[in-house]
């Protein structure tokens, strides 16, 4: 039996109070619950806004008009319709909407093969020629060829491009024939007086041109309709990105600054003696040997499923690239500013960086505050190379010329980002603190 004198020997000196357990404050709850609402309504903003209306949204979409018409003469009077349509295509093309380019046959073919313009509006030579004859035939018979303007779409460029293209040379064409057709209707009413025309005389007069709508440069099989281009483009992002973040939080577990978690194990590891600068250098490190890998996994499984690939050592040095640059900067991003670096790097690359990538909607079909981000966003420069790779031949012009200094730029900024705030800090002494147990010796400034 115990006794009291046992108990009270038995007892604690100095009892302690039972621990209160911590809580979060209102605030820290807030935090997140605000940055998941401003992420959600930045993505319907973004994605949401640039695939409700293309058509509604369309500006400054470029088309090529060639006229090669070289007239003749109709009712005894020299003629040259192919003036007369061009004129009327330009006062009738809404200008706000559509740039419309008169060229020359050999510019507008060069244009489309870079990508420069979505189509091209072609008249032949001898377009004035088969109207007078079609006029002619509706008078006395003979053998006819219908008058015929050629639609070329540019299917590299884009396959929505190519449908919208396709939309506005339907209405333009549609607008010119019923002009063209009252005109030569008009001309055939008078030279025969009251004598009346047959039906399918009126009917041919109606719509005298015959539209031929062909692609220009047709892609091949394995290109997923134009779409490989900015699924190509989108896997370099991701993995540059996803990369990114992978790399960061294995190399700061395995030096002791964040916890090393393994499902409901962890792993105490003691921090290592390392300046910011050079754990920054350790990662772009493993960043840089990581790129050429994925690149060749990329090319490897393109080739594997059929893929179209006309220059395979091209994309491969420009994947490599591509995911070097996205993976450096998105690293010096999180060394500069921490944890926002995660939101920072969310917003850049993905967030505004898909909707003004031009990849499956043309940026002029886009809102233009959303256009206007092409100029600096990551994805668009990339989409740029990677659809002049595959598309285009790899041409300068095409594209590559402007991704490939683009990420070269945005490289070099990741590099002064990453090399300014990591030197910054450590001469400040604004080391970091690990999560397990402290070295001896503190570490060096760098």
């Amino acid at each position: 039996m115990t006794t009291l004198s046992d108990a009270m020997t038995n007892a604690p000196a100095h009892p302690q109070p039972p621990r209160r357990q911590r809580t979060m404050p209102l605030r820290e709850w807030l935090a997140p619950i605000t940055l998941v609402t401003v992420l959600a309504a930045l993505l319907g903003t973004m994605y949401l806004g640039y695939t409700t209306d293309p058509e509604k949204h369309l500006h400054d979409f470029p088309i090529a008009l060639v006229n090669q018409d070289v007239g003749d003469t109709v009712a005894g009077e020299p003629t040259h319709l192919g003036d007369q349509i061009t004129t009327a295509l330009t006062d009738a093309v809404p200008a706000d909407k559509i740039d419309l380019h008169t060229l020359g046959i050999n510019e507008a073919q060069r244009q489309l093969q870079n990508g420069e313009v979505y189509g091209a509006i072609v008249i032949p030579g001898d377009f004035t020629k088969r109207v007078a004859i079609l006029a002619a035939a509706s008078i006395v018979p003979g053998d006819i060829e219908q008058p015929i303007i050629s639609v070329l779409t540019n299917p590299r460029a884009g396959t929505l491009a190519a449908q919208i293209m396709q939309t506005v040379a339907d209405q333009a064409m549609t607008q010119v024939n019923a002009t063209v057709g009252t005109q030569l209707a008009g001309q055939v009413r008078a030279a025969l007086g009251d004598t009346p025309l047959s039906g399918a005389a009126q009917r041919q007069l109606a719509t005298p041109i015959d539209i031929v709508v062909t692609a220009y440069h047709p892609l091949p099989e394995g290109t997923g309709q134009g779409l490989a281009a900015f699924f190509y483009t989108l896997v370099l992002l991701i993995v540059g990105f996803s990369g990114a973040m992978m790399i960061n939080s294995l190399v700061d577990a395995s030096l002791g600054f964040v916890p090393a978690e393994y499902g409901p194990w962890h792993k105490p590891t003691t921090r290592a003696p390392i300046s910011r600068w050079h754990t920054l250098l350790v990662k772009w490190g493993i960043a840089a040997l990581s790129a050429p890998i994925a690149s060749a996994v990329f090319l490897g499984i393109g080739a594997a499923l059929d893929m179209s690939l006309e220059r395979p050592l091209l994309l491969f040095l420009y994947g490599t690239l591509a995911i070097t640059a996205i993976a450096v900067t998105g690293l010096s991003v999180m060394a500069a500013f921490g944890t926002a670096g995660l939101m920072i790097n969310l917003i850049v690359f993905v967030v505004l960086g898909i909707p003004s990538s031009s990849g499956t909607i043309p940026l002029e079909a886009t809102p233009r505050w959303i256009a206007d981000m092409a100029a600096f966003e990551p994805m668009h420069q990339i989409y740029l190379a990677v659809r002049a790779i595959l598309f285009f031949d790899g041409h300068l012009e095409a594209g590559l010329g402007r991704g490939l200094g683009m990420t070269l730029a945005g490289l070099a900024i990741g590099l002064i980002l990453g090399a300014a705030a990591t030197h910054t800090y450590d001469l400040r002494g604004l080391h970091r603190l690990g999560t397990g147990p402290q070295p001896t010796r503190p570490a060096e400034g760098h």
